[in-house]
């Protein structure tokens, strides 16, 4: 078959046997170029749908939080009755813009959270699991200690999210083991164990200043940590 091949090229188009062989060598580099364009279409295509699909949810998830998505009247354009915009109206009264009714920050998921500019998939993930963390927040600036986080960004998340301080979920330190207690974002691995191992040793805390008597723990540290936590 191969030496048919070299005998078509050679009779019929006039190629050298050094010519054939390149030709023969050529044929997989056209067939690549013939079929990469229709795979990267394909890959391109799967791509966008599934950019569909996600942006899609990010609008259900704003529906379902309460926003208003807005609908051009384009008929109200397009009407034969329009009257000339750029005469000006001694009847024209300057309308207020409405204003954004803004939702509860700790009800927004790391979906609607992206709706700030400046915040993305990983940065609301990090919000998210911060919040959690803390079991609620007393202050807006404690978002400062999200890693990335910068006070830019932290103004433009209250301009869509209104914030009402206070928590919903506290640590009892004498009940959590290691690993529940060294989840809180202001408490490390190290500090957990310590405050086990104390309290194995020394009975539960009944107050905040009972941390104190781990030498570790600052005054500063204490007062920081202990509106999160349970003493019972």
């Amino acid at each position: 078959m191969k030496s048919k091949f070299y005998f078509f090229l050679r009779t019929y188009l006039g190629f050298s046997r050094r010519e054939s062989r390149g030709f023969i060598l050529l044929i997989p580099v056209f067939l690549l170029l013939y079929f990469i364009p229709n795979f990267y279409n394909k890959v391109l295509e799967n791509e966008n749908i599934e950019h569909y699909i996600e942006y899609q949810g990010v609008i259900d998830s704003m529906l379902e939080a309460g926003f208003h998505l807005y609908q051009p009247n384009f008929a109200k354009f397009n009407s034969p009755t329009l009257q000339d915009t750029t005469k000006k109206s001694s009847s024209y009264q300057r309308r207020e813009a409405p204003m954004l009714k803004k939702l509860d920050f700790f009800e927004a998921d790391s979906v609607v959270l992206q709706v700030v500019p400046g915040i993305g998939q990983k940065m609301a993930g990090r919000i998210v699991k911060f919040r959690e963390g803390m079991g609620g927040l007393l202050h807006k600036d404690q978002l400062l200690d999200v890693y990335g986080m910068t006070p830019e960004v932290l103004d433009r998340v209250f301009e869509y999210f209104d914030f009402k301080p206070g928590l919903y979920r506290k640590l009892n330190i004498n009940q959590a083991d290691v690993f529940e207690i060294a989840k809180h974002p202001y408490i490390n691995y190290g500090a957990a164990k310590v405050i086990v191992a104390y309290r194995e040793q020394h009975g539960d805390y009944r107050k905040p200043e009972d941390l104190l008597q781990v030498k570790i723990f600052s005054e500063d540290w204490v007062e920081r940590v202990s509106p999160y936590l349970i003493f019972e």
